[in-house]
């Protein structure tokens, strides 16, 4: 597999492998681009069936994060990182004390945070070995779980598609289907249930059904969920769901989720487009829980972290999301590739005044928030 070569506009900076024989970790961090800022993204920990597959993962991955802050106006730029192995088994103190080496070693150029597979309390422990380190808990000066300002995000970003496809800003009367409803997907169900929409669910976890037929969805399994009637889908499990088929099956009018990489390839958002479905992103949907853990990274230097501040600089998503699809229909394209380059124009174009030193990095970046 060649990284340096993968027919990328932008292309990774750096992709850094690493191994503690002593602890079981094995790592990898990837960053897409620095243009803007440091890079920032999550770590998950998965059981990868191989090195390829954690690579691949990785690299897209590393890619969404930097569109993302690109496009939701912040000066950070895209990284990420997986830890190879089963969290529930494999995870200890000295593999996560080990990895915070590994990011303490890059010297600010990646910072971390939670994604799938860790939580707050691990962020807590690799910031003992890092200062480059968000996500962590609020009684350690953290901004703690993004899942709310995540869901807030797709909230606001389907709130935005209604607008531009409907006419109004609200989901009131409207059916949609949410897939997967984890942390951020429940946080959402409870959004559009106040808002008035009827929400059906779907998630392998019975126990998170359980939880969301409590708040008053409804449920089916997956695979009715994909293809049953609705106005909205909203993917918020792990990514690649949309494949080239789910996109010709599909009875929604608005694709909207939390999950990260939706598309399977980029030709599927071709195929949405070409059948009149709007495609929200996921890059632009999502990019609330971003907001939140790139106002912590500069909290030292704003007077600390505000969840206020964090919350209505992701209400902005809205706007953003507007933006994107009116300017995907005002140049014939799809919207996944209007999005695309709003944010290489950023990249490419980035300016650095108003330098901000971000804790601990010993490197000025730009000013976020």
């Amino acid at each position: 597999m060649s990284v340096f070569d993968r027919g990328d506009p932008v292309g990774h900076e750096q992709v850094v492998f690493c191994q503690d024989r002593a602890s079981g970790l094995r790592a990898i961090i990837a960053i897409y681009s620095t243009a803007l800022g440091p890079a920032l993204g999550g770590t998950r920990f998965r059981p990868y069936a191989s090195e390829d597959e954690a690579v691949e993962d990785v690299l897209a991955l590393s890619r969404a994060m930097a569109y993302k802050a690109a496009c939701a106006g912040l000066d950070l730029g895209g990284g990420k990182a997986v830890i190879i192995g089963n969290p529930g088994r494999d995870k200890s103190e000295a593999l996560l004390r080990a990895y915070g080496r590994f990011v303490q070693s890059l010297g600010g150029r990646y910072y971390t945070a939670c994604d799938v597979g860790t939580t707050v309390a691990d962020m807590d422990v690799v910031a003992t070995q890092s200062a480059f380190v968000t996500g962590r808990s609020p009684d350690k000066g953290g901004a703690g779980d993004s899942a709310v300002l995540t869901a807030f995000g797709v909230f606001q970003a389907m709130r935005a598609a209604a607008e531009h496809l409907w006419g109004a800003p609200t989901l009131t009367g409207r059916r949609v289907a949410v897939e997967g409803v984890g942390k951020v997907g429940l946080h959402l169900v409870r959004r559009l249930l106040a808002d008035g929409a009827s929400v059906v669910v779907s998630d392998v976890d019975a126990a998170a059904v359980a939880r969301a037929q409590a708040l008053g969805a409804a449920a089916q399994s997956v695979e009715e969920l994909r293809v049953g009637d609705c106005d909205v889908y909203a993917p918020c499990a792990l990514g690649g769901s949309m494949t080239e088929q789910l996109a010709a099956q599909l009875r929604a009018s608005i694709v909207c989720g939390a999950a990260n990489n939706q598309l399977a390839h980029p030709g599927v958002g071709g195929v949405l487009a070409d059948r009149g479905v709007v495609f929200v992103p996921d890059y632009v949907a999502n990019a609330g829980g971003l907001i939140q853990v790139g106002d912590e990274a500069l909290s030292a230097a704003t007077g600390g972290f505000r969840f206020e501040r964090a919350e209505a600089a992701a209400a902005g998503i809205f706007d953003t999301t507007l933006g994107i699809l009116r300017l995907a229909d005002t140049e014939g394209i799809a919207p996944v590739d209007a999005a695309d380059r709003v944010a290489e124009r950023r990249m490419a174009g980035a300016e650095r005044p108003g330098r901000l030193l971000l804790p601990g990095s010993g490197v000025q970046w730009p000013r976020t928030l």
